[in-house]
Formats: C-alpha cells, structure tokens, sequence
C-alpha cells in the first residue's frame, strides 16, 4: 500500500492542475445538485420491528386520515387571574383566532374548536383551553406565510388580555448553530497556524475540510429527497467531515514538511508523505467508515442513513487527502514551511536538532513511571464515568425545550391544566378482525381494563374506523404522569400485558403507540442493539488494527482504552444533560432523559475519531520499532514526531465539535458536548497518556503476533519499510548504470 500511495503522491502533485480541476469540478457539480434540488421535506421516522411501529403501520391502513403525518400545532390559552375561558369575551377572543387560523392559509386542514371539542381544563378553574390546527403538509413543507399566519393567530386574543403559546411541530424549523461552529473554524485555523508556523501550511487543511464537506453536504442535501434524508444528516456529515478532513490533512502536511527538512525534493517528499501518513489516513478513515456504516445494524432507518451520509463525507476526506494536498502543495512551493525551515531547505541544510521538544519529554516521563500514570488515568477516567450508572434515556420534545420558547411554555401549560401526562398521550389500536363478539366487545373489556390500571388516568371513549371495515378502534389514555417517567413507561408495559389476556379471551389484537410509546420502544432497541453493535465494530476493527501494527496486544489495548473513554464520555453527558451540573456553562436550560440514540451513536463516531489518534501516534512508534529502534526508544520516537500532530488534530476536533454546543437544537447541542468531551478523554488521557505507559510496560511483548497469524495475515506495510527497500534498490541501480 505505501508503494502504491507513494506512486499516487508523486502524480498528483505532478499534475496538480487537473487535479484540482477535478475536486473543483465535483464541487460545482454538488453544489448545482443541491441548488436545483427541491425543497428537502422532513425524514419519516420508523422504528421496525416494534409494537408502536406495527400500531402505527395499522392506523395507516385502517384510519387513512387519522395517521397522516400532516403538520400539527396546538395554539393553547390562559385566561387572567379570576377569569375562566368560558368567559363571553374570553370565548369570543378564542372563536376569532378559530376563524383566522381557518382563512389564514391553505395548507390547513382543519381547525377544533375548543368548546364544541371538550378541549377547555375542567381542574375546577376552566381557565386554560387550545385548539388543535392540522395541516395537509408537513412541517419542513409549510411556508413562511402559513408560520407567519400560525405565529399571529393569537394577536387578537393576547390584546383581549389572554395569554397565548403555541406548540406542536408546526413551528419546527433547521436547528440553528449559531456563530459556535464558525468560532470552531477560527480556533482550528489557529492552532493550524501555531503547528506550522506558516499561513500557507495553516490553510491547506482549513481549505481542502471545506471543500470536502461542501461536496459532502451539497450531495446529501441534491438527494435530500429522493433517499428520504432528514436535516441532522447533513449538520452530523459536517460535523464530522470538517473535522477528520482538518485532521487528515494536517497529518500528511506534517509528514511532508518532515520530509523536506530532511533534505529531499519537493515532488519526493509529497510521495513519501502521502505513502507513509497518508496508509494511516487510509485505516484511520476505514475504521471511521466501520463505526458509521455498522450502524446499520440497529435496523433503524434514519440512523443508518445518517450514519452512511457521515461515512460518505468521510471518505471524500480521505480521498481528498491523498490526491488534492499534494497537489496543492504543489502550488505552495517552499511557502509551506516555515521562515527558519525555508531558508534552511534553500541553502539545502537538513533541519537543525534544537532541544527535546514537549513530546518527547513527556513520552521520557511516562517511561520512567509507567504504573503511576496508568494508575491515574485509569482512575481519573473511571471516576468520571461513574455518573453514567444513573443514565435515564428518551427522545426529547417541547418540554425539553428551553423555558424562553413558546413550545415549552405551551407544553407547560397543558400539563397545568390537563395533568402531566396531557403532552404524551397514548394510542390504543385494538384490531378486532375476527374477533369473538366483534370489535366493539373487545373496545369495551379494552377500556373497562385500562381504568383499572393505577397509572392510568382519563380513558376516552373508542373510535371506530366504521367507513373502512369498522374492524378497528382506536383508544386514546392519558397518563398520570409526564411522558419521560418511569410511571408512564410502567403503564405501557401494563397495557400491554392486558393485551395477552384480550387476546385469549376475544380473539382480538392489542397494540399501543403514539409519540409516548415511540420513544420507550426507541429506548429499549437502542439498549437491545448496544451490544451486538459494539461487538461488529470492535471486532472489525480490531482485525484491521491487527493488521496494520502485525501485534495482538496493540489492538486489544486500542480497544479497551477507547471503552473507558467513551464512558467516561457517557457519564460527563450525564452529569450536564441529566443531572445539571455545569449545565449554565454549556447553555443547558432544561435537564431530561439522555437522548436515546447517544450511547449507540458516540459509541460508533467515538470509536472511530479515537482509532485515528491510535493509528497515527502508534504507527510512528511501530515504523521506529520495524527500523531496528528499541521498544522504549520507539515511545519516544512516536511522541517525537507524534505528539505534536496528534495534540494539534484534538486540539482542533474539540474546537470544531464545541461549536455545534451552540446549537439551538437539544440533540445538536448534546451531540456537540459528547464528541467534544469524548476526543478530550481519549487523545488526551487514553492516548497521550494510558498508551504509552501499556506499551512502556508490556516492551517488546507489545509487537508479539504468532507466526500463525503473521502468515495468514496481509502485509499492508503501513510503516513504509517497502517502499523504503524500493527506493534503496533505485538508488543501487543509479549507481550501477552511472559506473557502466
């Protein structure tokens, strides 16, 4: 693989102007993909092989018009103090705001009327109501004019002195991530410009991210519709494409400059760095690709499509490591270096050796107190991650909302008025095909069970779809208890196992769904596929590791390293999102469950963000080790050349991540903190210091592999030392021809 890297380096920066012709071309192709693509509807959430979506799925076919999936806001009133809604001028207000929502738009399908629809509180003071609007579109397919209409709708009613919120998914819009993600990019072209000393080297990597994630994101959002893609599948694709597209190519701009103040030409130093850095670019980016890709294996749709969207970005990132650095290094000529290093290389001087740098102090000190810093990284990580036993997990709604939003106070409201559980109601599908004694008989029993149930609170009376068979009721319960709880999630589990006994007795099919429902049977398949996933991933990638560093042990204290990191990662989370702590600094306004999806997911993006700090420090520390250095030697070595690089790429991943803290989306925001949080364990604690003191103790036992295994295994020469033999016969050969 160096060989054939090495080759493709020297061509590329070769014919550098039709390679950059190329990358160019691509992202005007992607951007006038993206500019001539339709509006991008929101994405179907699915969630197959659970109760809840099979529910779902049956409303479809049996309630054609009650399961559309159509917009829907709830515009919710407050009389005054002393006031009740039924009030003339109060109920006249409200009857306005009926009829202007109505004529407001036409994309409404209907509007309730909150007096003829039972929808006014009845806890004795009748001084909250709402009326429900439904749309014939989606939320991302509403217009400006219809939000705009919807956001007035209560102008009339607030002058009439009532207080008026609107909730619902009406209001829905593209998560804002403020200027966060560009105070990110400042602070990555920072410590760019620190690294290397020269703008041209701080700029290269800063320009080819941005051209990876323009070409990333330009082809996500032209397909947008047609693979059914939702807008956090591009904000995940920019995460992390900006920041392993910074990363990658800084390592092979690195690795170039390395080369040339060793003395070689220019077009020479771009082969070797592209066949030495850029093979650990190539596994660094294929296990980042596993943990996307092998999302999948949750069998959720949306996830495994963001998941495919962000490994795609990536691998434009590696690509683009490998033919357009080089190619604009190229045009950068001796610019990339830096003032000292540049006049240097022009009166051909090899670089001068000054005093250790920091990484090779530090790597000198872990080796003289290898058990001491295992000890209190293990120790430090572990503390951290206690928090994590006391994760609680769900999918966020309006009451996660912050408290200054309309949608919370909405949320609010309603649960003062109509009980907590107001804002999570369930979905009872009772599907009485065949059924002894019909339908009916079975609605009944159904609703005569429920009201004994002691989380249970108001029970509404049966609908039946009588124009479609009238085969089918729906049911709608309200819990006691807010939809996050314990409680709630305990009367799902009740309801349910009433359906066993329904079943025996009638013939007749229970099933429960409804947002509530979702999110508990979400939760329980993220828990169920935890496991299986971490076991496809970590396998796969520990046989790729294997491969690239030909050592059992290696790989094995890559893996168990990344685990405490991630949980560590996991009880941080927990600590700001659950419990609080913190919570003011990183702008969490309101504590909640974990979102479902964020252990599976920081356990896929962590895992493979953490094996690039993996392979491109220990691969340095291999190739030393396969050039005849000793083990403790090789240490230093790596952190020699490693350390700077490495701390660089974190340094800047963290900066990158934390710019997505800013966003006004809860999920992005969670995201934002977790990978910010994950890299800071990982390649500080994990990488920089728990690594090498493993490998400081297990010393040349760290590069053991069975001769077995050695001969099944492939020779993918990472560390270069084939392309070092090649380019030492070339040179023999030179000689011999210049003395014939």
């Amino acid at each position: 693989m160096a060989t054939f890297l090495y080759r493709l380096g020297r061509f590329a920066f070769r014919r550098r102007r039709y390679v950059a012709l190329v990358w160019v071309a691509l992202l005007a192709l992607a951007g006038f993909g993206a500019a001539s693509a339709s509006t991008a509807t929101s994405s179907s959430f699915s969630i197959p092989g659970t109760e809840a979506q099979r529910a779902f799925d049956l409303l479809k076919e049996r309630f054609p018009n009650q399961a559309a999936d159509g917009a829907t806001a709830r515009v919710v009133f407050k009389a005054p103090a002393g006031q009740k809604m039924a009030d003339p001028a109060n109920k006249a207000a409200v009857e306005k705001t009926v009829a202007g929502l109505k004529a407001g738009s036409d994309q409404v399908g209907s509007v309730t009327d909150p007096f003829t629809g039972g929808a006014v509180s009845q806890n004795g003071q009748g001084s909250i109501a709402y009326l429900q609007v439904s749309y014939k579109v989606n939320a991302m397919e509403l217009t400006d004019d219809t939000r705009d209409a919807l956001k007035k709708s209560g102008e009339t009613a607030q002058r009439a002195g009532l207080t008026v919120e609107i909730g619902g998914d009406a209001l829905q819009a593209m998560p804002e991530t403020g200027s966060g993600e560009i105070v990110g990019v400042v602070i990555a072209g920072l410590v760019l410009v620190i690294t290397f000393g020269s703008l041209v080297a701080a700029g290269l990597p800063l320009l080819t991210a941005i051209i990876g994630v323009g070409i990333g994101v330009s082809t996500i959002t032209a397909l947008a519709n047609v693979l059914d893609l939702g807008s956090t599948t591009s904000t995940l694709a920019m995460m992390i494409g900006l920041a392993v597209g910074i990363d990658y190519a800084l390592f092979i701009v690195s690795r170039y400059r390395a080369e040339l103040a060793e003395g070689r030409e220019r077009e020479e130093a771009a082969g070797r760095a592209v066949g030495t850095a850029g093979s650990a670019v190539v596994f660094a980016g294929l296990t980042v690709v596993i943990a996307l890709v092998g999302l999948a294996v949750v069998n959720i749709p949306m996830l495994t499509k963001m998941g495919a969207a962000a490994a795609g970005t990536v691998c434009i990132a590696v690509l683009i490591a490998l033919t357009l650095i080089p190619a604009l290094l190229g045009f950068a000529g001796r610019r990339v270096l830096g003032r000292k290093a540049r006049k240097a290389y022009e009166r051909g001087e090899p670089a001068a050796e000054g005093k250790p740098n920091m990484g090779t102090r530090w790597a000198s000190f872990v080796l003289r107190r290898p058990v001491w810093v295992l000890l209190v990284g293990v120790i430090g990580l572990g503390a951290v991650a206690l928090p994590a036993s006391s994760l609680q997990m769900g999918l966020p709604d309006d009451g996660s909302q912050p408290t200054s939003t309309t949608q919370r106070r909405a949320y609010d409201t309603l649960s003062e008025g109509f009980g907590p559980g107001f804002n999570g109601p369930l979905m009872i599908v009772v599907d009485g095909k065949g059924a002894a004694g019909g339908v009916k008989g079975a609605a009944d029993a159904t609703v005569a069970a429920i009201k004994k149930l002691p989380d249970a609170g108001p029970v509404l009376p049966p609908a039946y779809n009588t124009k479609t068979g009238d085969d089918t009721a729906t049911i709608t319960v309200i819990p006691k208890s807010k939809p996050s709880s314990t409680e709630t999630e305990d009367l799902v589990h009740s309801i349910r196992d009433t359906g066993s006994s329904l079943k025996a007795d009638t013939g007749a099919k229970l099933l429960v769904t409804g947002s509530t429902a979702m999110n508990i049977d979400f939760s329980q398949k993220m828990n169920d596929a935890l496991l299986p996933y971490l076991a496809l991933v970590v396998g796969l990638a520990f046989l790729l590791l294997m491969v690239v560093f030909r050592s059992v042990l290696v790989p094995l204290k890559a893996a168990l390293g990344f685990l405490l990191s991630v949980v560590a990662a996991l009880g941080a989370v927990v600590a700001v999102f659950q419990w609080g702590w913190l919570g003011s600094v990183f702008g969490v306004q309101q504590t909640g469950p974990i979102m479902s999806m964020m252990p599976i997911f920081m356990v896929g993006v962590v895992f493979g963000l953490a094996m690039d700090y993996e392979v491109f420090l220990v691969t340095r520390m291999r190739e030393a080790y396969v050039h005849g250095e000793r083990p403790g030697q090789a240490i230093v070595t790596g952190f020699k050349h490693g350390a700077r690089v490495v701390t660089a790429a974190a340094v800047i991943m963290i900066a990158v991540f934390s710019g997505f803290i800013g966003s006004s989306e809860q999920m992005i925001k969670m995201i934002g903190f977790g990978l910010a949080i994950a890299v800071f364990f990982d390649a500080f604690v994990v990488r920089m210091a728990i690594v090498p003191a493993v490998l400081a103790l297990l010393g040349a036992k760290a590069w053991w592999l069975p001769r077995w295994l050695d001969r099944v295994l492939p020779n993918v020469d990472v560390e270069g030392e084939g392309l070092r033999k090649q380019r030492a016969d070339d040179a023999d050969g030179d000689r011999e021809l210049a003395r014939v």
